[in-house]
């Protein structure tokens, strides 16, 4: 009966998101923002996604960073994984694209959160939000690859973002906890960048195959909705395979890691992931840049000033400076600054 009530709870949301996304605010939530427009909907997926994500930095560091990073990222993901599964409809997926979205969501959340979930027991709450600061640059750079072009300011972007880092931690690098957090960042950052794009590709291939389908009389693909758990599966067993070797006797939760897990699972990655893409599949390129790095100087301010961490503000804000103009850097036009490959 419980689980049939969060069932309904989690359906009548995903309604909400889909009839949001298709047909903009219902009346009753036109009346508390009535000029918002449908084109502005998708930004605001992204916007409070960025405000959920902003805390999950915190919680992580101060509740899960003592327990292995494998085991809590597949648990996180099963989680997310559980409250999509009741929506799947994949009947008129072909194996190829099926396979796509799972290989999406092994690599952008899978083989993603275990990295970054690992950052946590070397780097501050602050610093893994700062680290992220390279994810949409990747995101550039994996897009031209795909394009099969190399973006110049990209690469130039890349450099600034460093020596902002540099700035704010030169005290530290000859720490080698510091480059192992660092270097996991990087991966988790390059598989988030990946997915993203690799979705809006994997989507759009299926709407033109829905296109076909539509002049030949056959059914259409499901909606995001509908294929999403094929992600989070992925993810959870790539997560599952990470845990080989674990101790899971060992392993004990106590009511509040249970309540952080729950809220990861289920708001943070579950939903948090599904209007995120749902957002970045209907946004420019520009505006996905901007969103993915919205959610850095949010942690950093969420870490600080609620979770208590320290920092040295000066540094911080002259590294921050740095990798803020790697970001300006990187939202130029790319025509005058790409070379084909």
């Amino acid at each position: 009966m419980a689980f049939q009530s969060l069932e309904k709870i989690v359906a009548a949301a995903l309604c909400l998101f889909q009839s949001l996304e298709t047909g903009g605010l219902p009346n009753r939530l036109r009346i508390l923002r009535p000029e918002i427009k449908r084109k502005e909907i998708p930004m605001l997926y992204l916007f409070l996604v960025s405000l959920l994500w902003a805390f999950s930095f915190g919680l992580i560091k101060g509740g899960l960073s003592d327990l292995p990073s494998s085991s809590v990222a597949f648990m996180r993901l099963f989680i997310a994984f559980a409250v999509f599964a009741p929506f799947l409809r994949i009947r008129s997926l072909r194996l190829g694209d099926a396979l796509r979205l799972l290989l999406t969501g092994a690599v952008q959340y899978g083989v993603m959160y275990v990295a970054y979930i690992h950052a946590f027991q070397t780097l501050k709450a602050y610093e893994v939000a700062l680290f992220t600061v390279f994810t949409p640059i990747y995101v550039t750079l994996i897009n031209d690859g795909f394009e099969r072009r190399l973006n110049l300011s990209a690469l130039g972007a890349v450099i600034l973002a460093v020596a902002g880092g540099v700035i704010i931690k030169y005290q530290q690098l000859d720490s080698a906890e510091l480059w192992r957090g660092f270097a996991l960042m990087q991966v988790a950052n390059l598989c988030f960048a990946f997915g993203q794009i690799f979705y809006r590709r994997t989507m759009a291939r299926l709407q033109r195959y829905a296109q076909h389908c539509g002049q030949a009389g056959l059914p259409n693909p499901p909606a995001d909705r509908q294929v999403f758990g094929l992600l989070y599966l992925g993810a959870a067993f790539t997560a599952a395979l990470a845990t080989i070797g674990s101790d899971w006797g060992s392993f004990e939760l106590t009511l509040k890691q249970s309540g952080i897990l729950l809220y990861l699972g289920i708001i943070a990655s579950g939903l948090g992931f599904f209007l995120w893409n749902l957002g970045a599949r209907r946004v420019s390129a520009g505006a996905l840049a901007v969103f993915n790095n919205l959610k850095i100087p949010l942690g950093i301010l969420v870490s600080v000033l609620v979770f208590g961490e320290k920092t040295e503000w000066m540094r911080l804000a002259a590294g921050g400076a740095l990798m803020a103009a790697a970001l300006v850097v990187n939202a130029q036009p790319s025509s005058s600054s790409s070379v084909k490959i």
